[in-house]
Formats: C-alpha cells, structure tokens, sequence
C-alpha cells in the first residue's frame, strides 16, 4: 500500500533535526510501557494459518526491520493441531531457535527501553529453552550525529541483560532505515549528517525511473565514492563494524555473540529496493529497476562501451511500472527482451553490481570481525516464480529467470567469504499463495527449495527466518520440514533459525505452549503430543 507523504518523513528538503525530532516524538508517543506490542509484519501476504493469512489480504507490506505494520496482537491466534500425520523429530539434529527482539528496545538515544519488562518477556524465552535472540543494531542511532561518533550505551546494557541470562545473541549490522510505512510505531532514519549530504546530493539513494528516490539505504554506486565527508561508503560500514568490535569485544571474548549479520540493502538484504510501499507498490507487482542515480549509470554506461556497445548504457524502457504484471510489459512477457541480447548484458550487470556490493562488504566484515561467524540476508522474492522471467526477482537483482541460476552465483560469493545465508519466507505453503492469490503465479516452496540446495551445494551454512508471525502447528510444522529435509541422503538441515518476532502474542497461554513445543522439535526433542 502506497504511504502518505505525511508518514514518509526525511525526505530531501527536510532538515535531521526536525527529523530525528520527528522520530522521538513517535517514540515518546509509544511509550516505555507499549515496547512489548510491536509484532512486524513482512512483504507479501504470506501468513502462517488461513484466518491470519485473510486478515493480512489488506495489509501487504515490507518487513518490520525496514517497513513494518503491526501484526494482530488481540487475541490467541494458535490453530487447533493439525489433523493430519505429525513427522517424528526426535532425535534429528539440534537446530539452534532464536528470537527477533522487538525494534525499539533501543531508542534514538541509545537508551534502553523498559529494561525490566524486556527482562521479563527475556525470562519467557530462557523458559521454553530458545538458544538466544537477534536485535538490531541501527547505524541510525549509534552513529547519528556526526562521522565516527559512535555511541554503543544501550545496546552494552541490553548485551549485558541477555549475557546474565546465559543466552546467545545475533547482532544485525543495520545500515538501512527502519520505519516509514503505515502502522510503524518505530522510526529510525539514515544518521543525520547523511541525510545533510543527501539533501545536496540526492544521487546517493536508489533511483527509479521517475527519478524518485528511496532513502531506505544508500546506492550500491557510492561503495568506492568519497562522497560521505571524505569516505565512501564502505568505508563508513567498514568503520561502524570495526567500533562494534571494539567497543563491545567482551562479548565476542565472553562467546555471547555466535553471529553478526551483515546489513547490504534495504531491511538488511541483499537486494535492490525494487518494490517500495512509499512509491505506490502493492503486491504482486512486478517492481522497477533502481539504478538511475548517477553513480550506477555510469557505470551501466562503462560497462556498455565495454562490451562495444556504447548504446546498451540505458536501463530497459519497456519494463512496466512498480504494479506491472510481466505479460503487460515488452520486457518481462514470454519471449521478451529479457532474454535478448541487450536484456542479458542489462541483467548480468544489473545483478553483477548486487554480488560486487556483497563481495565489497563482506570482506570488510571479515577483518571486522575476525573469527566470529558472519551472515547475510537473501530476500524470498516467490510473486512471479512460476512464469518464465521471474520479474519480480529480476528488478530485485536475482538474475533467475526459468533458464537460469541466479542465486548458485551469490551462494559463490557468500562462500568466497565464509558467510551464511539466511533466507526468509519457510514457513509459507505453495497453495495457500494459489488460494489467496492466483494471479501472483507465486511458488515459494520451489524457491525455497532452490535457494537452500544453492547454499548447500556451495557447501555453506545456511539459516533462515519466517516471513510473518506464526503461531500455528500448521507453520511450524512446515518450518520444520524445511529445517530438516525428509530422508536428506546427506544429512542437510539449517544451521539455525530465528523467529519473528518477540511480542505479547507470542508469550501468550497457548501460543507459548506451541512454540515451546515447536523448540522442542527443532532441538530433536520428543514430544509427548506428536498426532499420529
């Protein structure tokens, strides 16, 4: 859904100060006491149980850690068990559960919001035996102000919380902004003194073809541009994960920390910002390609007089618009030119400038944090899957149309650096997409099932995440499925899993007991209550 030009806040024009004023006053607005009930809701109608997935038909949006609605929290939403044969995880590998802390633990200041009722919902957890929690750590907050002015407070505070717990954290490198969608109640921007050099040169964000700018994150056009006070910007990432390290290195000595995530794009995936609620996309839109900031035209520009032919350096102009279907475009249809000639030189470089960044970044990332465990974020883009150019993945940089492999190639870069992927979206069902949405041509089964035997066939570590709250056995057990494939000839299964996200609902009655329950079986525990 579109967002009103008065909910999207820092927009060029408009000063840090009355913007970071802006987000205090949405978190005072919250409150202390009100933390607990922010649930998040991800891209796409993609729900675990069938009423859920109804309510949710009017609320497609992006995820909680970048665009966010809140989830129904009014009632115990946990299905009755399923009626049909429950598979038998006892004794199958222990797959590590975390849990997503709500995002505004932390404020703008980088202080600790209600400490004693984030240790409480913290107690729930450590209860039903989760392995640790995830949180964010927002380049927004910690180095808003001023370049290198770093201030870690909170997130020690909040560190020092779950390590007297004896859990386990992973810490996300958030490089992007969170908030801006209707229903957030939680908005963090860019640092400031970015958004001061954004305001002069605009050409540091995404680009549509409109020429409308998303400043989510910053163009993968300025990773080798000094254009961030002296600094390009990898640079500037390189120096944030570097003050983690050292500012808070007692909890990679204490063992507290098992992984960082790497933020690369928007709501910390690797991927462009190709379908933005704010610029009008609703689902299942195809999207548009966002690389008409000067920086990667340029460079599209280069790459054509390369290649020969100086006249290629343009974007497609028969590619639709943010709410497209592919057959209406001369691009995407059967037989367009996405797989012409001119459509394969745009898409290889196109992705090629996706895999550089992520290559770019996660070598700094391995001197950063040298010996830790470190991972990236795949998005589950599964609208369009089923028809021949996969659109949706194409104006997201996955080069993956029906003839070919666009994520084997990314699992190669991740690998190059050691990196885990984390991939979203394993607790969705391929009919149920059918069901609610048929024009949407969706498969999320095979494209989870493609991703997963990518990472694995690059022989690394491979996590994933669901796409929205669940709380049913019916998502759970999907969830399971994939964590551990049915008679795997090699033994695979995921390296962990981490939960979206923490929240009263969550902690409720019988949704606790089902996801206790649910804990179990992924650690290969027995359950008294397995249906036969």
């Amino acid at each position: 859904m579109a967002v009103a030009p008065s909910v999207r806040l820092a927009r060029v024009g408009m000063s840090c100060s009355n913007a970071r004023a802006w987000g205090r006053s949405r978190l005072s607005r919250v409150g202390a006491a009100d933390w607990r009930s922010r649930g998040s809701v991800r891209c796409s109608p993609r729900l675990c149980s069938r009423d859920a997935r109804l309510r949710a038909r009017a609320m497609v949006r992006e995820r909680g850690d970048g665009r966010s609605v809140d989830a129904p929290e009014d009632k115990q939403v946990a299905d009755l068990p399923s009626k049909l044969p429950e598979r038998d995880f006892a004794g199958t590998p222990y797959v590590p559960v975390y849990v997503m802390l709500p995002l505004g633990v932390v404020n703008l200041q980088c202080e600790l919001v209600d400490p004693e009722g984030l240790l409480e919902q913290l107690k729930i957890l450590k209860s039903v035996n989760v392995d640790g929690v995830m949180i964010d750590c927002w380049w927004g907050i910690v180095e808003a102000d001023a370049p290198q002015a770093y201030n870690w407070s909170g997130y020690k505070k909040l560190f020092q919380m779950v390590r007297d717990l004896k859990l386990k954290l992973q810490v996300v490198m958030s490089f992007h902004e969170c908030g801006g969608n209707v229903g957030d109640d939680v908005y963090i921007p860019l640092p400031c003194w970015v958004m001061e050099i954004g305001q002069k040169n605009p050409d540091i964000y995404f680009t549509d073809r409109e020429g409308r700018r998303n400043m989510e994150c910053l163009t993968w056009g300025i990773d080798k541009e000094r254009v961030l006070r002296g600094r390009t910007a990898v640079e500037v990432y390189f120096d944030y994960m570097r003050s983690f390290r050292v500012e808070l290195n007692e909890f990679f000595e204490d063992g507290i920390i098992s992984e960082i995530e790497i933020g690369l794009g928007p709501c910390g995936e690797l991927r462009y910002p190709s379908y933005p609620a704010e610029h009008g996309w609703e689902y299942p839109g195809i999207g548009e390609f966002q690389c008409y900031d000067r920086y990667l035209m340029k460079s599209l520009e280069k790459a054509a007089e390369v290649r020969g032919h100086s006249f290629w350096g343009r974007a497609p102009d028969n590619a639709g618009c943010y709410n497209s279907r592919p057959h209406e475009t001369g691009f995407f249809r059967d037989g367009g030119e996405y797989d012409g000639y001119y459509g394969r030189f745009f898409l290889n470089w196109y992705s090629q400038v996706l895999i550089d960044h992520g290559d770019r970044v996660l070598a700094l990332a391995n001197l950063a944090f040298e010996g830790c465990c470190i991972a990236a974020k795949l998005s589950g883009i599964h609208w369009w899957y089923k028809t021949a150019s996969h659109a949706a993945e194409l104006t997201a940089g996955f080069y993956n149309p029906c003839n070919r492999d666009g994520y084997a190639t990314i699992a190669s870069m991740l690998k190059k650096h050691e990196t885990a992927m984390n991939f979203t979206c394993v607790e969705l069902r391929t009919l149920d997409q059918f069901e609610d949405f048929p024009e949407a041509m969706a498969d999320p089964e095979g494209l989870v099932w493609q991703v997963l035997n990518a990472a694995w066939d690059a022989q690394i570590p491979v996590a994933s995440e669901n796409a929205l709250p669940c709380y049913d056995r019916e998502g759970y057990n999907k969830i399971l499925e994939n964590a551990k494939p049915r008679d795997d000839p090699d033994g695979r299964h995921l390296s962990a899993f981490t939960y979206l996200r923490l929240s009263p609902t969550l902690t409720e009655g019988n949704n606790l007991m089902e996801f206790e329950r649910f804990v179990k079986r992924m650690h290969g525990e027995t359950v008294l209550d397995k249906l036969t």
